[in-house]
């Protein structure tokens, strides 16, 4: 049997921790990203004929997710 005991992965000791600017461009962009992912929603749910796809906020929450942290690095 292995003994995992002895090498345990590492944690963070703590998590990011976002400042009040980027809640603030993540909130923007989430905003303004609504009504075209609810455009390309219902693109797919009339394309796919199903309703079993993610939903505009979890792509928008998404598309916030990602390009957000686009601005902040460059």
């Amino acid at each position: 049997m292995t003994d995992f005991t002895s090498d345990m992965p590492r944690r963070r000791a703590h998590a990011t921790k976002r400042g009040a600017e980027f809640v603030f461009y993540f909130s923007l962009i989430f905003v303004l990203a609504i009504p075209f992912v609810t455009g390309g929603w219902l693109l797919d749910v009339f394309q796919k004929q199903t309703l079993n796809l993610h939903g505009p906020l979890a792509r928008a929450w998404a598309e916030a997710d990602r390009i957000t942290p686009i601005l902040f690095s460059a």
